[in-house]
Parts: C-alpha cells; structure tokens; sequence
C-alpha cells in the first residue's frame, strides 16, 4: 500500500529532477570510462571535506523535524523520525576522518600539498547553505513531516550513485582508495533499508494528508535538486585542484 500510494501522490513530480541523477553531465564526467584519476580522487577529497557541513547536523534534524511532526498530529510519522534520527548521529565524522586519509594519500602522490582541516573550513557554496535552509524552512514550516521526502531522495540517491562511485573508485584509482571511503561504503550499504524504511514512512504520511502530495513531493524535488548541484560544486572544485597541480 505505501508503495502504491508513492507511485500515485508522489513520485511523478519528482521525474524530471531523478531524470538528472543520470544525464548530469559532471557525474557522467566522473563516471567517464577515460576519468582521470587525479579528478576523481580530487572529487572524493572536496566531498568528504564539504560533506562535513552538510552532514554534521543531520541527526538534529529529524529529531526537531519528528518532533515538530508529533506537535502537528501525525505522531505515528513523527515518532518513526525521532527513531531515525538517532541512526544518523556521528556521521560527519566518517567523512571528516576519510578526507583526512584522502588528503594524506594525495599529498604523498602529487601537488599541490592540501590540509584536511583548510579544505573542510572553506566557506559554503550556494548549494550548500540552501542545504541547510531547506532542512530549517521544513521543521519550522507547516509540514515539518516533509523531512520524509528529504530523507527519502538524499537517502535514496547514495544507493543510485553509491555502488558506480565505488566501482570507478577502485577502477581508476585503486582497491586501495577504498580505506578512504568509509562513510560512501556505508552508506551504499545501509540506505537501501532506510530507503525501504522511508518509504513506509512516507506512504503513512500521504495516507493521512494526501492533499499535501504536491507540497511534499516539492520538497524532496528541491532537496535532491540542491545535492544534486552540490556534488556539481564538488567536481568543479576538484577540477580546479587539478589544473592547481598541472600548473
């Protein structure tokens, strides 16, 4: 039931912005057959180091967002949120400690040498700070249960792009990259349950406010819109790293 409900109130709003996950020409770029090594690695190091912004206040999010959910009435949606939530704590610092490991791995192969800690303190792109905003203008908006549909596109998109990354990752740069990957590895890995998970979850929540389909769905749209520019921000910035080490 909760499957047949997405696919009817939900699902074909989001067609045009799952469509770019694979027409993007910076992903096809990445995933290119002719990748040059030096691009992906400097992909994966700026991803890890902006993914800590990005990340860090995951966990907080779906509590407030579960929270505020219960306070409207939907307390079934709500509670399954605030469970969820505590899956997510930490995770910032997988990537923190990949970027690390990355970025030692770079600095003994090639120029010009980088810092962990310089490279995770950038300031925010655009897409980045909208990130955030999205998260912040769903909890404290009237559907603050629109978290769903962000937790299901962003969770959604790991277990789409997740397994080719780690195929290319191993393809053009080695298995021995894969130590620096952990947070990619995992959560190749565990999404597919949680995207199973968040699709129960956001059945329930169409089932009870199917009127809310359009605004709900508008928000997973966005919300896979901004990462998907995000990791376009990424390959960018890592192609300036390598023109930086051709110089």
């Amino acid at each position: 039931m909760s499957k047949q409900l997405v696919e009817e109130l939900y699902t074909h709003h989001l067609t045009s912005v799952r469509e770019r996950i694979k027409t993007d020409s910076k992903l096809k770029a990445l995933l290119d057959e002719k990748a040059d090594p030096a691009l992906f690695e400097a992909f994966l190091i700026t991803w890890n180091s902006l993914g800590v912004y990005m990340t860090e206040p995951v966990d907080g999010w779906i509590r407030r967002a579960g929270e505020a959910t219960v306070k409207v009435g939907l307390d079934d949606v709500g509670q399954k949120l605030i469970a969820h939530a505590k899956h997510e704590a930490g995770h910032h610092l997988m990537m923190i400690e990949d970027a690390k490991h990355l970025v030692a791995r770079w600095n003994e192969r090639r120029n010009p040498k980088l810092d962990a800690e310089e490279l995770m303190a950038q300031p925010p792109t655009q897409a980045m700070k909208e990130y955030r905003e999205i998260h912040e203008d769903t909890i404290a908006g009237a559907m603050p249960a629109a978290q769903v549909a962000i937790e299901y596109e962003i969770e959604s998109l790991s277990t789409i792009i997740g397994p080719p990354l780690l195929e290319q990752a191993k393809r053009v740069c080695g298995e021995e990259i894969l130590q620096g990957m952990s947070f990619l590895k995992e959560h190749t890995e565990i999404d597919v349950g949680h995207t199973a998970l968040n699709e129960v979850m956001l059945g329930k929540l169409l089932s009870q406010v199917p009127d809310k389909a359009p605004l709900i769905a508008k928000t997973g749209a966005s919300a896979l819109d901004i990462y998907l520019r995000f990791l376009g921000d990424c390959v960018d910035r890592a192609g300036k790293l390598v023109q930086a080490a051709a110089a």
